[in-house]
């Protein structure tokens, strides 16, 4: 959505307009409440949510199950700083003038773009991703920390780390309510996505880090959530992992178990599964999974990958198929 914090309200309301006016469906992605003095507007969230499904439109959500999101430096700084891309927005960076004014505008909290930054603080934005060899090594760090050892403000801090990078730099900020969250995760128009990249845990990948929604989202949702939080059914879970997001996403033949659909299935032990990636350790599986089967294909069995590669490219409903050796779209491209 447009907004996710000061103006979340506004938002849900565009997202609401544009599925009227359109007569498409309409998925929030990913409803959360940034920033505290947001975390009291779940309740109007959902009540223009519900009142627009008891309309007859077919508005859906989905979140991760962590009171962190992650994104860059980009989501803290001006839009206008950054319009024509990134060597535009460094280069304006690197003008003293241009850099005091969007400096005054981080700080500034009634400036008219949403600033995650702000809401997060330095302490609570952790530097997770970098492009320069250089700089790796910061991996890990809070901006409040680096900001002190460098003897600068965050906000400078944050312009340097930019510019020396030539990178928006990956961060994770933490913004959202545990109770929001754990509540969300029972709402039944909700499916669950991590948003991130499954990366290995080995080699050059652990010159960066993540979010650990990369590798522990949906078991915590089937472990934390619902057995140990009771925030949701198992069988509910299950639905909102699998069938669910496939009908909101038009995949045919998939998500559920039944004769002629394509074999996808995910064996775990409902006691045991759980989420063991952290803030600071990301990079760690979660357990309690023993088969995964991927279009008829044994790709974990006993809890290791077996090599075997089934996946295939999946097409939502507005595939048609080639045509004179291009792809022939539909008029209703992005129609459900």
């Amino acid at each position: 959505m447009r907004y996710e914090s000061d103006r979340l309200l506004d938002g849900i309301d565009e997202l609401i307009d544009i599925s009227r006016r359109s007569g498409a469906p309409g998925e929030i992605w990913h409803l959360k409440q940034a920033g505290r003095s947001n975390w009291n507007k779940l309740d109007p969230v959902i009540a223009r949510i519900e009142a627009a499904r008891a309309s007859g439109l077919r508005i859906t959500a989905n979140m991760y199950s962590y009171t962190a999101g992650s994104t860059g430096f980009d989501a803290a700084m001006p839009p206008w700083v950054q319009a024509g891309g990134r060597e535009a927005w460094i280069a304006r960076l690197k003008d003293p003038a241009t850099r005091a004014r969007v400096i005054a505008e981080m700080r500034d909290p009634k400036a008219p773009y949403e600033n995650l930054y702000r809401h997060a603080g330095a302490e609570g934005t952790i530097m997770v991703g970098f492009r320069s060899e250089a700089l790796k090594p910061l991996t890990g760090r809070t901006l409040a920390d680096y900001a002190k050892e460098k003897g600068v403000s965050p906000e400078d801090a944050m312009i340097d780390l930019v510019i020396a990078d030539g990178s928006r730099v990956q961060v994770v900020y933490f913004l959202m309510s545990e109770e929001n969250v754990k509540r969300q995760t029972g709402l039944p128009w909700m499916s669950f996505g991590s948003d991130a990249a499954a990366l290995a845990p080995e080699g050059v990948f652990l010159k960066s880090s993540t979010h650990p929604r990369a590798y522990g989202n949906f078991a915590r949702v089937l472990g934390k959530y619902s057995r140990d939080e009771k925030a949701l059914s198992l069988p509910e879970a299950v639905r909102r992992l699998s069938g669910f997001p496939a009908q909101n996403l038009g995949l045919r033949e998939r998500g559920l178990l039944k004769t002629g659909y394509f074999a996808d299935v995910v064996v775990f032990d409902p006691a045991t599964v759980a989420d063991h990636a952290t803030y600071d350790n990301p990079r760690q599986y979660a357990t309690g999974v023993s088969e995964v089967v991927v279009n008829g294909q044994v790709a974990l069995a006993g809890g290791e990958p077996t090599g075997a590669n089934g996946g295939r490219f999946v097409r939502g409903r507005a595939w048609t198929g080639w045509k004179d050796g291009g792809c022939r779209k539909s008029a209703t491209a992005w129609s459900w």
